[in-house]
């Protein structure tokens, strides 16, 4: 009888792009996916906020609880910062592995499986590409970071910069044409790629473009000094044909001068502003998204309100907040010592300010699109004579067809805005 298996992740796009690959890696090896009591449940966990952590926590108790016959493994972030901390004892799980070997996580389950010793040599960095649905095929093509934010944990547990080949990625892509519509390239720090193999992530997009024919390409998370003179030139000789997708996930992370050099992040509020603008100057229809964290180490209702109103005043329309947790090992928990953290209900009620900012903005931004044209790939769900589908900047519209065009790229029409949703019809 086959082993059965499921996977689950928490956490960032990376996380979900090693989820698949692994899901792909079992299945090579003659495992069979099963929602009802598989034998193996993988748990790829996050650890970038303790609060992310805790839930990977819960959720390993609460698997073993539903299915108490089920081998729990757990790998991601947090494993990694389990194991290196000697944290894991008391958790009900069966096999742990960390960021450094999970590219080995199929090899050492086959082998755990057969009562077998797990293999000891090491491998390069690989590959990691699966769809995600409806012609979407998201491409991991980078891991680790080398910045040391002062308050990110990341760099301690994924290591330094990794990247994958262009040759490799390309050869990918060209190996998915048939299906794929568009590709989704995910990484720990964009920036990063090619920092160990001499590329640049402007010389993958233009590989990308100039050697394949998805129709659509998306560059997931951007640091904000990838958004120089060579980005701004390369978007504006590929925005017209509508293959770079009009998405932009910028994390500023805060909009205080004095915050942001806590953080350690290299850039000022003045210099956000002015790459936010020359974005804005090529497409005033493209979504910029961010990142923020409130309730830093020494943040004062000064620099929340300076943030506040950057976000404010600024071309950004979609907001991630995330309230501050110390990391241990990071440079922002030893600061700890000298510097105070805001009490948490301070954190909650800036939390929940920017948070109401964020949903008046984006409303305020799909207001515009009435009365406007613009590609959008179809996906499955279906509701009552519409489809969903993705409009060029990311935004989610429900198009009026009486076909299923799931998988498909068409040009529509934006005709109405309701309830918080865009409705449209083919053009």
């Amino acid at each position: 009888m086959k082993r059965s298996f499921r996977t689950f992740s928490f956490g960032c796009r990376v996380n979900e792009a090693e989820r698949l690959e692994i899901n792909k890696e079992l299945f090579k090896r003659g495992l069979i996916w099963s929602d009802n009591m598989p034998d193996i449940f993988i748990i790829n966990t996050c650890s970038v906020t303790e609060k992310a952590e805790r839930e990977a926590r819960q959720f390993i108790y609460q698997t073993k609880r539903k299915y108490p016959n089920t081998k729990i493994v757990a790998t991601g972030c947090s494993a990694t910062y389990w194991l290196k901390n000697n944290l894991y004892k008391n958790l009900p799980i069966d096999f742990m592995i960390g960021n450094d070997q999970r590219e080995f996580l199929a090899d050492y389950l086959e082998k755990w499986i057969n009562k077998s010793k797990t293999p000891a040599e090491s491998k390069p960095f690989e590959f990691s590409g699966k769809f995600i649905n409806s012609g979407r095929l998201l491409l991991k093509i980078q891991d680790g970071c080398n910045r040391f934010c002062s308050y990110c944990i990341v760099p301690y547990l994924r290591g330094t910069p990794k990247s994958v080949r262009i040759n490799k990625i390309v050869s990918r892509i060209k190996n998915n044409e048939s299906v794929a519509k568009e590709v989704i390239l995910t990484a720990i720090n964009t920036q990063s790629f090619g920092y160990d193999t001499g590329e640049s992530f402007i010389d993958l997009l233009k590989t990308i473009f100039d050697k394949t024919h998805v129709p659509r390409i998306s560059c997931g998370s951007i640091h904000p000094w990838s958004i120089d003179n060579k980005f701004i030139e390369f978007y504006k000789k590929y925005q017209s044909n509508h293959r770079l997708v009009d998405f932009f996930h910028i994390p500023i992370q805060s909009g205080s001068n004095k915050i942001l050099n806590l953080m350690k992040r290299g850039y000022s509020r003045e210099e956000i502003g002015e790459k936010l603008q020359l974005i804005y100057e090529l497409n005033p229809m493209a979504l910029i998204a961010t990142d923020i964290i409130v309730g830093f180490l020494d943040e004062s209702d000064c620099d929340f309100q300076e943030t506040y109103d950057l976000l404010k005043n600024s071309l950004i329309s979609k907001f991630h907040v995330f309230r501050y947790s110390k990391r241990q090992n990071t440079a922002a928990y030893y600061l700890a010592k000298r510097l105070k953290e805001p009490a948490e209900p301070i954190k909650a009620k800036r939390s929940k300010a920017l948070i109401e900012l964020g949903k008046d903005k984006y409303h305020r931004f799909l207001e515009k699109h009435n009365d406007k044209n613009f590609t959008a790939l179809f996906l499955k769900k279906r509701y009552y004579g519409f489809q969903e589908g993705l409009l060029d900047n990311q935004v989610t519209a429900y198009i009026k067809t009486d076909s299923d065009l799931n998988g498909r790229i068409k040009n529509v029409k934006i005709t109405g805005y309701k309830n918080s949703r865009l409705f449209g019809k083919i053009s």
